[in-house]
């Protein structure tokens, strides 16, 4: 019998390697699946950096967990598991009520370092370990961080693609899984690649940019793929508004979205976080399956109009579309610099608005901001200040509130049908409260020029 040679293990360090070129989203999956290289379809086993999960959708995932792994199992790491109520939070409703006591008991029974509980109700501001919107919170509190993996059980967990990291919504038996195991297998999407160049105009926000995307490739058009982020424009954006960029991906079909780190990551993570990372970038001889270019000095502000996100129109064609209310708040648009940016069109105006105008700040920490940071130009005065003066509604409680409708005696929610403009990130049917109700998707420039105008507007109408 001929035995074939026993050939010695080949090891970079020593016989060199080919460096295959790779996007962003590939060398962050390559790293967490220990892989030298990955290439788009393959099927890989991922390290979880961070999993978060929420109350509408943590009690599934943990009777799951419960169920696969047994009643006395353990997660797999109780540091990089974050729990963070913030869907149903201010309601009677006892079976909203009955999904945050879940989450506390398993969090207690696991001993979570991070879970964000609330159990005063009735003042938010009792509950110093409550935050808000996990979207938001997980940033401000220092669990994205660029080169990781961050999994969730929210499809707008891609808002953490911001910071140049693999961020993803997964559902409730994945979900259960990574509890116990701290890995899951993913398919590695091709990625597109988005370059946006040109001075922004100061009417335009973030918003308007993924509003314009999204409607020139609809709502099916990046159907498990990644969205990378790239060009002067972006370059130029505040974390913030690369945040507002990173959220809507999902509502053009996206697996993820990513925006390369750099000094503006760097800066904004300097008191959010201890841990190091290792930030990736895209090879220059990386494969993209697409690249779409825009030249945004020339972009106007803009609308999704009912009932698509891909629905997209200007906003200064849709004056005769008269409107019921307003809402600013969300994981999209319920950012301190959302509010900043509403307060600006207030207080150019002078005027107060004419429809019932509700602001939901997304965190405990954009809430406070919004009673202490003063308006650039206002003399001093804050966003709570402005709101008042132009007839707003009191900031409420931070949560996600009438996002996606929820209880009846959710807050702002739409009880019978109405015409709104929202910062908000979806405009299905049904998706604010009423089935009949119809959202126009916005930038806070927009919703708050079109609460001042009683229709749908331009924020220039009001800014000069």
């Amino acid at each position: 019998m001929v035995m074939a040679p026993q050939q010695a293990e080949r090891k970079p360090a020593t016989t060199g390697s080919v460096k295959t070129p790779m996007t962003m989203t590939e060398k962050i999956l390559a790293r967490a699946s220990e892989k030298p290289h990955l290439r788009p379809g393959d099927n890989v086993w991922v390290n979880v950096d961070v999993f978060m999960t929420n109350d509408i959708s943590g009690p599934g995932s943990i009777d799951i967990f419960n169920k696969e792994f047994g009643e006395n199992a353990k997660v797999w790491d109780r540091e990089k598991i974050v729990v963070i109520p913030d869907h149903y939070i201010f309601t009677n409703d006892e079976r909203a009520n009955r999904n945050v006591d879940i989450l506390r008991e398993f969090s207690m029974e696991q001993n979570i370092k991070y879970f964000y509980d609330i159990k005063d109700r009735s003042n938010f501001k009792a509950n110093p370990d409550y935050k808000g919107v996990c979207h938001i919170a997980l940033a401000q509190e220092g669990h994205c961080r660029p080169g990781e993996v961050l999994l969730g059980t929210d499809s707008h967990t891609c808002t953490a693609g911001a910071f140049g990291q693999f961020a993803t919504g997964i559902g409730n038996t994945e979900a259960g899984f990574v509890l116990g195991t701290g890995k899951l297998l993913l398919k590695v999407p091709p990625t597109l690649r988005f370059v946006m160049d040109g001075e922004m105009p100061d009417y335009l926000l973030a918003k308007d940019l993924i509003l314009q995307i999204i409607g020139e490739i609809s709502v099916a058009g990046a159907t498990y793929k990644s969205m990378e982020f790239v060009g002067t424009t972006i370059e130029s954006l505040s974390m913030e508004e690369r945040m507002t960029l990173c959220n809507m991906v999902i509502e053009a079909g996206g697996k993820n979205g990513v925006v390369s780190a750099d000094s503006t990551t760097f800066k904004y993570l300097e008191d959010k976080t201890s841990l190091p990372y290792e930030p990736v970038y895209s090879d220059a001889e990386a494969s993209f399956l697409s690249e779409f270019r825009f030249d945004i000095s020339k972009l106007e502000p803009l609308v999704a109009k009912p009932h698509s996100p891909d629905n997209r129109a200007l906003a200064r064609e849709c004056k005769d579309i008269k409107i019921d209310r307003v809402y600013i708040g969300s994981c999209t648009g319920g950012k301190t610099e959302d509010f900043l940016a509403a307060a600006k069109v207030f207080l150019a105006s002078g005027k107060k608005v004419k429809v019932p105008t509700f602001l939901v700040p997304a965190t405990q920490k954009v809430w406070l901001d919004i009673y202490t940071l003063t308006v650039p130009g206002s003399g001093g005065k804050t966003c709570s200040q402005i709101f008042k003066e132009a007839g707003c509604d009191t900031p409420a409680s931070p949560s996600c509130a009438a996002c996606m409708g929820g209880p009846k005696d959710t807050y702002a929610r739409m009880n019978e049908a109405q015409v709104c403009v929202s910062t908000t990130n979806r405009n299905f049917p049904g998706r604010m409260g009423h089935k009949e109700g119809q959202i126009y998707l916005a930038s806070p420039y927009t919703a708050a020029a079109s609460a001042l105008a009683g229709y749908v507007t331009d924020p220039r109408e009001f800014l000069y």
